[in-house]
């Protein structure tokens, strides 16, 4: 059996979480005045979920393209968004923000913790 360490761990959960994150919130009616809004749901949302530390969510209203009846739909290139998991000693740091013209997922850092033997 090979056994995963709380850095890989910890990536994963991130990982998982923006992914589900994407495809859950993608194409939900929003508008520039309910942007803010909508954010701050999907952040508290997102928080209930097991491992994760904080999360920062953006919509860039300026990518909003109102459709005949006055809103617009979320897509992917909309997202700037900051999230930092934590499981066991490890823990991580992952976006999902435009690349170009894509909405990539990448991971920013990961760090664990080392205990010091002790003097």
């Amino acid at each position: 059996m090979i056994m995963v360490t709380d850095r890989e761990q910890a990536i994963f959960e991130a990982a998982i979480k923006l992914g589900a994150l994407y495809h859950q919130w993608v194409g939900t009616p929003v508008s520039p005045g309910t942007a803010p809004l909508l954010a701050q749901a999907i952040e508290e949302s997102v928080k209930l979920q097991p491992f994760v530390k904080n999360i920062q969510v953006h919509l860039d209203t300026d990518r909003m393209t109102p459709n005949p009846f006055g809103y617009s739909e979320v897509n992917g290139l909309m997202f700037d968004v900051h999230i930092h998991t934590r499981w066991g000693k490890a823990t991580c740091h992952a976006r999902l923000s435009p690349k170009g013209d894509y909405p990539m997922m990448e991971i920013v850092e990961c760090n664990e913790d080392f205990e010091l033997s002790g003097h």
